[in-house]
């Protein structure tokens, strides 16, 4: 557990700081706050489209008597998409991107959920 938080809280930023140093020494230090002020800004538009569309699913879900489990998971989905798209940098900016997309964001879940059950079925319960 030590090793993945290290990994999300130092290195991830650690190369996405070098990462835009690099585009920023290529395309212009300019044009590089352009693309991340963009990018944040698509990104928080999009993230509110697919939002208020998940919460009308998840709300006629509700009125129907059936349980939105997958609504559920895409707001959670979205919502990390959201803080993702905020966050500066180009790694952080494609993943949340991918989980804005629907069709991305399916790809994911598929690939999360094998993962997971890979992971319940191996746990032993002492």
């Amino acid at each position: 557990m030590f090793f993945k938080l290290l990994v999300l809280f130092v290195v991830v930023p650690v190369v996405e700081l070098s990462l835009l140093i690099k585009v920023g020494s290529v395309i212009g230090t300019m044009n590089t706050i352009i693309i991340v002020l963009l990018t944040a800004a698509i990104g928080a538009y999009m993230v509110r489209l697919e939002g208020l569309g998940v919460m009308y699913r998840l709300q006629k879900n509700l009125m129907e008597g059936i349980f939105p489990a997958e609504e559920l998971i895409d707001g959670v989905m979205i919502l990390i998409a959201g803080v993702l798209l905020l966050t500066p940098g180009f790694i952080t900016d494609t993943i949340g991107f991918l989980m804005v997309i629907p069709g991305s964001r399916n790809a994911i879940k598929r690939i999360a959920r094998r993962y997971l059950e890979k992971r319940v079925t191996s746990m032993h319960i002492s």
